[in-house]
């Protein structure tokens, strides 16, 4: 039995797939398994999968249930000891697997095993991630507070994390009520996180892509079920940088429902944050008239395409 699975799960990724899966095919480590999982593609997806000629893949092709059925269809199928995922647009450096399992030696009592990545907009606009309260490069170690850590990026991302599969018995798996990445994977990091300690690597040994071809767009917020963290509300009483990383999701999800123009939902999320976790200029925002607010995210886009990045929620 190998020891990583690496669980891919493909939905009309055909310009990206062959990257993506090469990365993974080339990694300087080599006890490994590709389960790639085809989540009812339309496009050319599946003749680019079929195009390559390697046993350490394991291909299937199902009807279209969403990003969290497909990679909890691909953890049951796995034969190894420990699932890491990568996403079919996403990208790893030969080092990925051997960092990660380097993790999972020094640290075997982790539940979550984290590496450092680089988010990807386009070959001139390339940004490292910041991580509160940890060292600088080099480091590895087990992560003091998770939650803290992760106030502006976060340390656990979907193509750079690794689990040992019997944790799923313990915590269960993705959520399949929560679609379309609306927080389906934050979910997921926050039960094993409450449960486990978090082992991280700053060293970056892969690439999230965010070109515009992969990006969610506004108008498809309401199409998506997103997390309501209402089961953690108990453990945010005594938690305060749970409750303030919660909030922090809480502002972004209630952002987009406001400028979707779902007022109802956008008023939930609300209501349900610390005040004091809001930044100021974020209460500005959040204040304004939909229409205006509207206006203010079309700059911050072009802007983004100009290369000039920022966050309105920290």
């Amino acid at each position: 039995m190998p020891l990583f699975s690496v669980i891919i799960p493909l939905f009309n990724k055909e310009n990206f797939i062959e990257t993506t899966l090469k990365s993974a095919l080339n990694q300087t480590f080599s006890d490994f398994e590709i389960l790639i999982i085809n989540d009812g593609s339309t496009d050319k997806s599946e003749e680019k999968v079929l195009n390559f000629n390697d046993n350490r893949i394991r291909y299937f092709s199902k009807e279209n249930e969403g990003v969290s059925a497909t990679r909890n269809f691909g953890i049951e199928k796995a034969n190894g000891e420990i699932i890491a995922f990568l996403d079919a647009d996403d990208y790893w450096y030969p080092n990925h697997l051997e960092n990660l399992f380097q993790l999972y030696n020094q640290f075997p009592e982790c539940g979550l095993y984290c590496t450092n990545y680089e988010r990807f907009y386009n070959t001139n606009n390339i940004v490292k991630p910041f991580f509160v309260a940890i060292p600088e490069f080099p480091w590895k170690g087990i992560v003091k507070d998770f939650f803290k850590s992760s106030y502006i990026d976060r340390i656990a991302w979907t193509s750079a994390v690794a689990i040992p599969k019997i944790v799923f018995n313990k915590v269960g798996c993705f959520d399949t009520k929560i679609t379309l990445g609306a927080g389906e994977d934050t979910h997921l990091w926050l039960r094993i996180a409450l449960k486990y300690k978090v082992a991280l690597d700053t060293e970056i040994s892969s690439r999230h892509v965010l070109d515009a071809e992969n990006r969610i767009s506004l108008s498809n917020t309401l199409k998506r079920k997103f997390a309501k963290f209402d089961e953690f509300k108990e453990e945010e009483k005594t938690n305060l940088s749970l409750k303030k990383y919660l909030d922090l999701y809480r502002l972004e999800f209630a952002i987009k429902h406001k400028l979707a123009g779902d007022l109802t939902t956008f008023n939930y999320y609300i209501e349900n944050i610390d005040r004091k976790n809001i930044p100021f200029k974020t209460k500005i925002l959040i204040s304004l008239p939909v229409s205006i607010l509207q206006k203010l995210f079309s700059i911050k886009k072009y802007l983004e395409r100009k290369n000039i990045l920022f966050s309105v929620y920290h």
